[in-house]
């Protein structure tokens, strides 16, 4: 009997199936190593880029610039790309003291100088001085600029709003919503108000389009780029980078056009194609097992079973913590739609008002796969009766999971993801 595994902690978890399942696709993505050089990455993408100038081509003597960059939840080396951008624009007449520097950490928890000088590094931190800020959803200070062409209100910081040049540096990955992570997705939610992304991020959320691996026709993501063009976002550096935080490939250039790239290029990396949709998956959430990052892949396996099909969801939630307050809710009678439309109508309950939007989201995704799929935890680190609250069925161990969804299903097409935290599977 052929043996199959998925990974955990790094480690391999093998096992086999009944044999009445036919397997549609067990591809494990390898590795792809960073380049060996991260500073001559950038310097090579920022001399070359796409669709636009270069920056230092683009900056005029006297202009005040609003450079953004991302915050601590992602692993963009900011600390070699930011000094690199302020050397262009010192070139091009612009010192130092005409940059404001804005951490673009959406609707979470305003960052402290600590934090900011961590993620930024100590050069950024001497150069910029006070000019080093992180973005504040809920300042009375955000400037309304406009409308996007489909109603959604675009509030932003004021660095932003009022700065004569706006340049960003961020990371392109595979986004369960937005198509891709980058691009304009560094404005809204980046630097936007809270009230801006609750309308966008709950408006748009179960639309069958805003899914991972769509741009084209995604009203997520067009929505973003219509935001970030109203901002006037004029310059971007993405990063591609790989779980040991290293930089694979750059791209940079006028915001749309680089991020196009970049997409295009990411999905060489991680798309695996299926037949046809799955009876049965077995994800591993490897290597996205921290907290709320572990549903990802719970997430791509929606996308790729039928309905009514089993999920074996394999995370070790070692730090789960940070779930507890989407299982109290998820635990609740109410269905996916009702709680999306209390969250629509801006009732969000008390007690996640201080967590970021996209986090509140979750528990309208994990309602919907509760409903929609036969969802099997493998976890050690969630206790029966707390995977039962999700609405879940608890295992201790893979071939357990398999023996239960067999019992249900004993002839099925099975896909299996063995590092399902970065894949983008899709139905060819």
């Amino acid at each position: 009997m052929e043996e199959h595994y998925v990974l955990c902690e790094g480690e391999k978890l093998c096992f086999s199936l009944p044999p009445g399942w036919k397997v549609l696709s067990a591809e494990d993505k390898p590795f792809i190593p960073g380049v060996k050089d991260f500073l001559a990455e950038i310097k090579h993408a920022l001399d070359n880029p796409i669709g636009s100038p270069k920056l230092e081509e683009i900056a005029r003597p006297g202009m005040e610039v609003a450079l953004l960059f991302d915050d601590l939840q992602r692993p963009t080396p900011v600390n070699l790309v930011i000094p690199e951008m302020l050397n262009r624009l010192n070139r091009a007449g612009i010192p130092d003291d005409r940059v404001w520097a804005v951490c673009a950490i959406g609707t979470h928890p305003v960052y402290s100088r600590e934090e900011l000088e961590k993620k930024v590094g100590p050069e950024v931190a001497s150069r910029l001085k006070e000019r080093l800020v992180s973005h504040d959803p809920y300042s009375p200070e955000n400037v309304v600029i406009g409308k996007t062409h489909r109603g959604t209100l675009v509030e932003i910081n004021p660095y932003v709003a009022f700065a004569d040049l706006v340049i960003a540096v961020g990371e392109c990955m595979p986004h369960p919503c937005a198509g891709f992570g980058g691009g304009f997705k560094i404005v809204l939610p980046g630097v936007a108000s809270y009230r801006s992304v609750a309308e966008h991020h709950f408006t748009w959320m179960r639309h069958r389009k805003s899914r991972v691996n769509i741009l084209d026709g995604n009203p997520w993501y067009e929505e973003i780029v219509d935001a970030g063009q109203i901002s006037r976002l004029s310059f971007k550096i993405d990063c591609i980078i790989n779980e040991k935080k290293e930089i694979i490939k750059a791209f940079a250039g006028e915001p749309f056009a680089e991020h196009r790239e970049a997409s295009r290029y990411a999905a060489s990396l991680y798309y695996v194609p299926l037949p046809k949709v799955a009876d049965v998956t077995i994800i591993a959430a490897y290597p996205l097992e921290i907290g709320v990052q572990a549903t990802k892949a719970l997430t791509m396996a929606g996308f790729c079973t039928r309905a009514g099909g089993t999920i074996i969801w394999v995370a070790p939630q070692k730090e789960s913590g940070p779930l507890m307050p989407l299982v109290r809710h998820m635990s609740s009678s109410e269905t996916a739609s009702d709680f999306h439309r209390r969250l629509i109508r801006g009732e969000i309950p008390d007690d996640l008002k201080s967590f970021g939007i996209s986090f509140i989201m979750q528990i309208v995704y994990f309602k919907e796969l509760a409903e929609k799929f036969n969802v099997i935890h493998v976890t050690e680190g969630l206790a029966p009766e707390v995977v039962r609250m999700m609405k879940f069925t608890h295992a201790t161990s893979l071939p357990e999971a398999i023996d239960m969804a067999a019992i249900k299903l004993p002839r099925a097409d099975a896909a299996i993801f063995p590092a399902g935290g970065n894949i983008i599977p899709g139905i060819v």
